[in-house]
């Protein structure tokens, strides 16, 4: 039998304050969602101003960070490679913003994060997941 980690609630609150910090020093309005490590959503915050398409894609990016266990950035370079056969790929999308959350070497959530440039997406996804 294998046992791993698993987020509460206050670890979820965790990563959502610290993305939401980054996001506020940096004056972006952005949509954080937290999944586990299944896709399952936990938390989803839309700041103030954010467009509201930003909700799906932030979730959609969490769940395809947690599935594919690697951030979204891969799939999106995968993409601007040639390897377009992976904008079709079920579950995943290859947008810039979505990141694994680890603890002690398993996957145990992802952050996705959307509402600004994807690089900036990116950084806000990565400062909540560096919250753990």
């Amino acid at each position: 039998m294998h046992s791993k980690p698993v987020l509460g609630q206050a670890e979820v609150a965790r990563l959502i304050a610290a993305a939401r910090q980054e996001a506020q020093a940096q004056q972006w309005n952005v949509t954080i969602a937290v999944v586990d490590d299944g896709g399952h959503p936990l938390a989803l915050e839309r700041m103030d101003g954010c467009a509201p398409a930003s909700a799906y894609i932030a979730v959609e990016k969490a769940r395809s960070a947690a599935l594919g266990r690697r951030e979204t950035r891969d799939y999106e370079q995968m993409v601007n490679g040639g390897r377009t056969a992976f904008v079709t790929a079920p579950l995943l999308t290859s947008l810039e913003g979505g990141v694994p959350v680890r603890v002690d070497g398993h996957v145990v959530a992802a952050i996705g994060v959307s509402g600004v440039k994807p690089e900036q997406d990116a950084q806000v996804a990565k400062a909540g997941a560096a919250a753990l």
